[in-house]
């Protein structure tokens, strides 16, 4: 994260007059607390009123005035929308960071405009995606983030009981399920594994570094290839 982010995330998490202790923020933002008491200093410094200090606690005092955002209707509604969709579908994780996102953008509205963002304007209803797929999902999106590898046991379409050790490159939603494409080291290829046939995922301790032929460009370059294959006109 930028460290202009991490101070943004700040003071946003000091929103609410609420006492937060640097380990708190620290916590969240994935840091050390003594990032967190360089970065306080460093806001503090600029004129942010934050009041507190180091073993106690910090709290945001009075106004911090913020640029105002100028979204229109429809774009307020695409990014419920897209909040909603995360809600329904992802991680309790991921579902609780998007909610998070549309309080801090509607924090920062016109004050005429507060509240248009909560409208129950546009729904989503799929239960179908929270259930199995999504217990793997958070494991899935850490194994990408810090490129380790995985072990499955994986049950096939055919009922068939697999072990598998992958590379997990990315994670797809299709409305109905959630996969995830890797390099199989058993197939010595890329595939595609749908996290609702997972009986188990372990997190390796061993890392993967990019490799020649095994990466998400190749997969995506590979399927770019066959696609256009498959247009041509015959010869």
């Amino acid at each position: 994260m930028r460290r202009a982010d991490r101070l943004f995330e700040i003071v946003q998490v000091l929103r609410g007059a609420r006492l937060r202790t640097a380990q708190e923020i620290a916590d969240k933002l994935e840091v050390s607390v003594r990032t967190v008491y360089r970065d306080i200093d460093a806001l503090v410094a600029t004129g942010v009123p934050i009041e507190g200090e180091r073993g106690v606690g910090y709290v945001l005092r009075g106004t911090l005035l913020l640029p105002p955002l100028a979204f229109s209707q429809a774009e307020l509604e695409g990014l419920a929308l897209g909040a909603r969709f995360v809600e329904a579908w992802a991680d309790p994780e991921l579902a609780a960071v998007a909610r998070e996102a549309l309080v801090k953008i509607d924090a920062v509205l016109p004050e005429s405009r507060r509240g248009e963002i909560w409208r129950d304007a546009v729904l989503v209803n799929s239960p179908a995606l929270i259930g199995a797929a999504n217990t793997q999902l958070a494991l899935f999106r850490k194994a990408i983030r810090q490129k380790r590898k995985m072990h499955l046991r994986y049950r096939s379409a055919s009922e068939a009981l697999t072990g598998r050790t992958i590379r997990p490159l990315a994670i797809e939603a299709w409305g109905h399920a959630w996969t995830a494409t890797a390099w199989c080291e058993l197939r010595e290829d890329f595939r595609m594994f749908r996290l609702d046939r997972i009986v188990e995922a372990i997190l390796l301790e061993e890392a993967f570094k990019p490799e020649k032929g095994r990466t998400l460009a190749d997969y995506m370059k590979r399927l770019s290839e066959e696609q256009t294959a498959k247009a041509a006109p015959p010869v």
